[in-house]
């Protein structure tokens, strides 16, 4: 019986697929005016017997073409089916209504007495035929249609609007069956909107197998990105295939149809003034020269670059190992050098190699040289210490002899307040890094060496800013290592404002340095990293999910301290600072080693590295650096402290 009916429904099918359009109006039509003598009929059943029986011929074959007449006039013939709704009602009754008053016409023309109820009879007749036969039929084209296939059974995250909506549409499609709503509104659960269910999260694995459904459509487009990312996420983890709805702000182009974080800007999360406008370049001291800029595609040798630029330097050789970046900053500075004339000079290589760095400085005639090239990701030189001393230490060693040896006027090294008191092997390195450069600023007579110290840049590669941003909009949590964690902060524009004014300063003459000072910018307070993440999400328009707020958006979660990580960052070794000819910058003179100390914690380093030994690396790094920690002591040192 069943593969009967399956297969008359096939036939049906493909009968109403095969008539034409034209002729289906026709049939519509055809029916409007064919109801009129049955509504005539239930009248004289039910109502009013005497309303017929005068002219009983005349009087229905009349309403019959009002009928087909007011239909096609209202159009109502063109509606299709599954287009039949609200507006398509409304004209089906205002056709009834017409019938009415012209058969109330009739009746008083006829002598019918108090011809009032059967006329409303009559009209209610109509309206109620004509609209269940559509209802009717479309029902009986949809059973036609669904004969023999496979349907899609779904679920409706969302009974709000956009959901009841969404389920009204679903019912006249073929081959997908809307079994119910999932909503966390508790107000809701156990109720039916629009003829379906409405079922906790908690229950919808339950009810997804039991109702054998493998698909959820998400109907929720007002809800926060970070919320939809959850459920979303949490019905993935269930194996089900997720749908979500755009709204329909989306669907006109007022909104875009995947909702992105918009850029923030990283200095409003400085907690004090930016002083990127208050430093000046210092462009006297660069407008014409021949500069080097090593690691010039990374994030602060990049922008050092767009900055010198404005300076009106007549070369800048840009020196980079990494080709996609040496590509991007060179086709850029090409852009902006047209208005100062600057020649830009793109180098792929490496600061370890000797052979290279003195064939660019010699063939350039280089006078600066800002050395930013360093591997600066604490993670990964703590578990690569040999490649990353090999490139922050002997690089540097290369780099700054070569251009003591080239007569280079001055060399500036960018280092990083994880060189005070370090306890992972990157601050190690780029400790050892600022005493290569004290060793050689000791001994000579025509290069001035110096360095700047800052700390964290916002917005670099290596800052928690990017990471956050990527967290929030995958909808969290966002990952901190420990809720008391504090870092100095300044913007790329600061540090690289700072190390160009610095440089200047370093100049013979220029303030009176003698060389190997270490220049520092004044940053105000350290920050907290959590009230960092805690205004990134809010500056998103999400809201923080703790104890106090279960109903927010983004999760703060704290994953611990990394091997080597500390708690609080330090700018200075020693103790004093003395000024500068600009009032935020400041100046310390530390201690380094002695020539011959140096040479020997080369020469061990050089060795360690040459055989690939960690643990002598490190060791080199724990006898020559002062407050070096290796990483298991450093990160237990750093715990006894959170406590």
């Amino acid at each position: 019986m069943q593969q009967l009916l399956s297969k008359l429904g096939v036939m049906l099918f493909r009968l109403s697929e095969a008539i034409p359009r034209h002729h289906k109006r026709i049939v519509l039509l055809a029916i409007d005016v064919a109801l009129v003598p049955v509504a005539l009929l239930g009248v004289w059943l039910v109502a009013a017997p005497e309303f017929t029986t005068r002219h009983a011929a005349f009087a229905p074959a009349l309403l019959s073409v009002a009928a087909g007449v007011l239909s096609a006039r209202l159009s109502i013939h063109r509606i299709k089916l599954n287009a039949y709704e609200i507006s398509a009602i409304i004209r089906t009754a205002l056709l009834a209504g017409l019938l009415s008053v012209l058969a109330y016409g009739l009746a008083l023309g006829m002598g019918v007495e108090r011809p009032v109820s059967g006329v409303v009879v009559f009209g209610v007749f109509y309206f109620v035929l004509s609209a269940a036969s559509r209802f009717v039929m479309l029902h009986v084209l949809l059973w036609a249609c669904r004969s023999g296939q496979a349907r899609c059974r779904v679920l409706i995250y969302g009974a709000g609007t956009t959901g009841t909506q969404l389920a009204a549409a679903l019912r006249a499609h073929h081959s997908i069956v809307p079994v119910g709503f999932i909503d966390d509104n508790p107000s809701l659960h156990g109720t039916t909107i629009a003829g379906l269910q409405v079922w906790p999260s908690e229950r919808l694995e339950e009810i997804a197998h039991s109702r054998a459904v493998r698909r959820v459509l998400l109907a929720m487009p007002s809800a926060p990105a970070a919320r939809q990312r959850q459920i979303l996420d949490s019905l993935r983890r269930m194996s089900l295939q997720v749908l979500a709805l755009p709204s329909f702000a989306q669907l006109v182009g007022e909104e875009e149809l995947m909702q992105r974080l918009q850029p923030v800007a990283p200095g409003r999360f400085l907690g004090r003034k930016q002083l990127e406008e208050d430093l000046r370049r210092g462009d006297d001291a660069y407008r014409g020269r021949r500069i080097l800029v090593t690691g010039a595609g990374g994030s602060i040798g990049s922008e050092l670059c767009r900055q010198l630029v404005a300076c009106g330097p007549a070369r800048i050789v840009l020196f980079e190992m990494s080709e996609i970046a040496l590509y991007t900053i060179d086709r850029e500075l090409r852009e902006l050098a047209k208005e100062t004339g600057t020649e830009i000079v793109p180098v792929l290589g490496t600061v370890t190699d000797a052979r290279l760095a003195r064939m660019v400085m010699t063939r350039h005639a280089i006078q600066v040289v800002f050395h930013a090239a360093a591997y600066k990701h604490v993670p990964l030189v703590e578990d690569n210490p040999v490649a990353g001393l090999a490139n922050n230490v002997l690089g540097t060693r290369v780099l700054a002899e070569v251009a003591q040896e080239t007569g280079v006027d001055r060399f500036i090294l960018i280092s990083t307040d994880k060189a005070v008191r370090p306890t992972n092997v990157m601050g190690a390195s780029k400790r050892m890094a600022e005493l290569v450069v004290q060793d050689l600023a000791s001994r000579s007579r025509h290069t001035v060496f110096s360095m700047v110290r800052f700390g964290n840049v916002l917005g670099s590669s290596g800052s928690v800013i990017p990471l956050f941003q990527s967290q929030i909009a995958r909808g969290g949590p966002v990952t901190l290592t420990h809720p008391d964690v504090t870092r100095f902060f300044m913007t790329v524009g600061e540090a690289s404002r700072l190390v160009i004014l610095a440089g200047s300063f370093a100049a013979p003459g220029a303030g009176g340095q003698r060389g190997g000072d270490v220049f520092v910018l004044d940053m105000g307070s350290p920050i907290r990293i959590h009230d960092l993440a805690r205004q990134m999400i809010e500056a998103a328009g999400y809201r923080v999910r703790d104890a106090a707020h279960p109903d927010g958006d983004i999760e703060i979660v704290t994953i611990g301290l990394r091997p080597g990580e500390k708690l609080h960052e330090e700018l200075l070794i020693g103790e004093g600072l003395l000024t500068t000819p600009h009032p935020k910058i400041l100046r310390a003179q530390e201690e380094g080693l002695s020539e011959l100390e140096m040479a020997a914690a080369l020469r061990a380093l050089r060795e360690a590295v040459t055989q690939g030994d960690a643990e002598a690396a490190r060791a080199v790094l724990k006898r020559w650096v002062a407050g070096y920690v290796p990483a298991a002591a450093g990160t237990a040192q750093t715990g006894a402290a959170a406590r």
